[in-house]
């Protein structure tokens, strides 16, 4: 599968500028790349250093990213800026299960411990 995956609130907790603390998505990213899916970082981080250091983040884990800002096959059939994905992890999106810890964030993020049990569930991990 190609998942389309957020950075802020879903990597990592929310702070702006620079990169929020650990939220436990790492492994669990990891693990979805061992499985042969493609992850493609699409963010409103849209360039320069705050984008370099989303990219950076997953670099310095291991987690590597099949495409930034966008699908690398859809160029050939669409000029849309939206990237294209079988799945989308989004700390907005409805349905993903959140965190509320206001020692790491003010904003709610991805619980990933939850998401993990969702994607094996879906037979996705």
């Amino acid at each position: 599968m190609n998942i389309v995956l957020d950075f802020d609130g879903t990597a990592v907790a929310h702070i702006n500028p620079g990169v929020g603390q650990s939220i436990g998505a790492a492994p669990v990213l990891r693990e979805l790349v061992a499985k042969g899916h493609n992850l493609i970082l699409f963010t409103m981080r849209s360039g320069g250093k705050p984008l370099q250091d989303a990219v950076d983040w997953f670099g310095e884990r291991e987690i590597p990213l099949w495409g930034i800002q966008g699908n690398p096959e859809q160029r050939g059939w669409t000029d849309s800026p939206k990237a294209y994905g079988d799945i989308i992890i989004d700390d907005i999106a409805i349905g993903i299960p959140l965190d509320y810890d206001l020692s790491k964030s003010k904003r709610p993020f991805v619980d990933w411990v939850k998401l993990r049990k969702i994607l094996i569930l879906k037979g996705i991990l």
